[in-house]
């Protein structure tokens, strides 16, 4: 194998592996450092209702990092002169790209749900996170707030 077939090789294994690593929960069990020892209010409430939606975590690029450089290097392969080289390299770049994007798209949504509460007070509040917890409509939840993030917990 040639260094630069080597090297795109590597740099392809790269993305794909960094990919897997830049989601983070958004459950009710899931906090990030930030969110540690900050103090947080308390609500108590019966959930009212609950309905699935999905959460769209943010594109990294490394899809259609990974997806171009790959179709580059596969359409670089077609033809016999340097011109439909790179004419291929050209258009599997964009068709790599692109596949590479709705791959990273797929791998990144996740299940969620929207829980409406009816607090004591007799407001209403919806909250959207994962669906690490199977809630019912009357149970009794508490919803925890910092300011910023708020989440629903049994």
């Amino acid at each position: 194998m040639n260094s630069k077939l080597l090297a795109i090789a590597a740099l392809a294994a790269s993305g794909i592996a960094l990919s897997g690593c830049v989601t983070q929960g958004y459950g009710s069990t899931d906090y990030r450092p930030g969110q540690v020892r900050n103090e947080q209010s308390v609500r108590f409430g019966v959930v009212e209702g609950v309905r699935a939606v999905r959460l769209q975590a943010g594109g990294t690029g490394t899809g259609v990092v990974v997806g171009a450089t790959l179709g580059g290097l596969a359409g670089s392969t077609v033809g016999g002169g340097s011109t439909a080289n790179a004419a291929g390299a050209v258009a599997g770049a964009l068709l790599g790209g692109l596949a590479g994007q709705a791959i990273e798209k797929s791998a990144n949504e996740r299940q969620a749900i929207e829980i409406t509460v009816l607090l004591d007070g007799g407001n209403y509040i919806a909250v959207t996170q994962e669906a690490d917890v199977e809630f019912r409509v009357g149970d009794r939840v508490r919803v925890l707030s910092d300011g910023r993030t708020t989440r629903v917990a049994p």
